[in-house]
Formats: structure tokens, C-alpha cells, sequence
């Protein structure tokens, strides 16, 4: 009932995002379990990973929290076991993550491009200022402890060299486990004025969900989403397909 102007094509994309940041947590946590281990001992490393771990799991729960509020309904999935084996060392596990974030926020990114085509600016707005803009601080944190784990010479072959003591030791972000500016998931929604290309995005007129191009759409969410979203009872959607059909 409280369900109005959330397209199926964004709640399904939200349920595929979710899922994926739901692994990605699984897999920084995995990396943090890693170097706690006795024969690597590197706890500073360990506790950032860990940390970064439930900064991910508090964003999907911030995105579940997000489609309860617009009147969705998520679509839980089986969690896979993380890829991240041959991370054996600091300079492999850096990269791994490195990797993982970009991948976020390109979905994060598409599943903005669909909520304008779907002129659905309010989740449009939120991903943008909730989601996508620490994601780039991460990258850009990754890419920092990357040129430094170079300049000290990390091993990439699971031996522990000194550079991965220096790092674990004196490195500001892995003693702290956060990184220089925390995310801002729980803060307020800018205006609809302050996002770029939303005003635009109302007068563009909406596609077919099997329209857009692969990526969160029709391939990820549906990957990602194990039922089917529900429909409301109430034939208001049937009423807006009728409508947009006439137009």
C-alpha cells in the first residue's frame, strides 16, 4: 500500500545489488580471517579487512532497509563461497579488494542510470549520495595502501616480508580500520534539486524492462533474486501499464 513511483525494474536491480554486497562482505571477512591466522599474524590488516566487512553488511542492510520503506519486497539468495584463495599475501589481498569495489560501484552506477530511465529520482538520489560516493573513497583508499605496499616491497607469493610488517605496523588506515572519511549511509537524502539528471530523467519516457542493457536489469537482478517481485493487489500497476501504453 505504501508502494508508489518504485518501478519492478529498480526494486529488482536493488535485490541484485543487496545480494552482491552481501558476498562482497563474506569476502573482505574471509581476507580478515586470513591474516588473524598464527602464520601470518598481521592483526592490524585483519582488523581492517574485518572492518570493511561489516561496513558492507550494514550497506545491504541499508538497501533492504530502503526497499521496505518504498514498499518492496527483497528477494534473499544463497551466499557464495568467496573466490579468494590464491589472495595469499597483503599486495594479492589489496587487489582482490581493489577489484571488488570497482564491481560495486559499476552496478551501483547502472542501477542509477536504470532508476532515471524508470523516473524514479528518489533512488536515483540515494544510490548516488548513499552508495556510490564512499564506494569511490574506497577505491581511492585501495589504490593509496597499494602504491605504499609497492614502495616497501610486499611480497605477492604468501611469504610475509618485512614491507607487510611496516604496513601492518605504522600504515594510518589498517591501525585505525577505517578508512579517512566514514560512509554516510544513514544520512539524509539530498534534495531532488542537488542530483544531476533527475529532473531529466522525469521527462524521459520509460522503456521496457527488457530493453536495458545487460548488466543489473534483466540479467544480474534476475540472477541474483530466487522469486518473483511481488505485484500489488490493488491493479494500480496494471492501471499504469495500460496508461503508459495509451501515451
Amino acid at each position: 500500500r505504501v508502494r508508489q513511483g518504485f518501478p519492478p525494474a529498480v526494486e529488482e536491480g536493488l535485490c541484485g545489488v543487496t545480494g552482491a554486497l552481501l558476498e562482497l562482505s563474506y569476502c573482505l571477512q574471509a581476507l580478515g580471517e586470513f591474516f588473524d591466522q598464527s602464520h601470518v599474524a598481521l592483526p592490524n590488516i585483519s582488523k581492517f579487512f574485518l572492518h570493511q566487512a561489516v561496513e558492507e553488511r550494514k550497506a545491504a542492510e541499508a538497501l533492504m532497509k530502503y526497499q521496505q520503506e518504498r514498499g518492496g519486497h527483497y528477494c534473499s539468495k544463497t551466499i557464495q563461497k568467496p573466490n579468494c584463495e590464491y589472495a595469499v599475501s597483503l599486495m594479492k589481498a589489496l587487489e582482490v579488494a581493489m577489484l571488488q569495489w570497482k564491481t560495486m560501484t559499476r552496478y551501483f552506477e547502472e542501477l542509477y542510470a536504470l532508476s532515471l530511465e524508470n523516473a524514479d529520482p528518489h533512488s536515483a538520489s540515494t544510490i548516488k549520495k548513499q552508495f556510490i560516493e564512499p564506494k569511490i573513497r574506497k577505491i581511492k583508499l585501495m589504490g593509496d595502501l597499494l602504491t605504499n605496499a609497492r614502495r616497501l616491497d610486499c611480497c605477492q607469493d604468501g611469504r610475509n616480508s618485512l614491507g607487510d610488517y611496516f604496513m601492518d605496523r605504522f600504515h594510518k588506515e589498517l591501525r585505525t580500520g577505517i578508512e579517512p572519511e566514514p560512509s554516510q549511509h544513514g544520512s539524509p537524502c539530498p534534495p531532488l534539486q542537488q542530483c544531476p539528471g533527475a529532473a531529466e530523467g522525469l521527462k524521459r519516457p520509460q522503456r521496457e524492462f527488457s530493453q536495458h542493457r545487460n548488466g543489473i536489469g534483466p540479467i544480474y537482478a534476475t540472477i541474483y533474486c530466487t522469486a518473483a517481485v511481488p505485484q500489488c493487489n490493488d491493479g494500480t500497476g496494471a492501471k499504469a501499464k495500460q496508461g503508459r501504453e495509451g501515451l
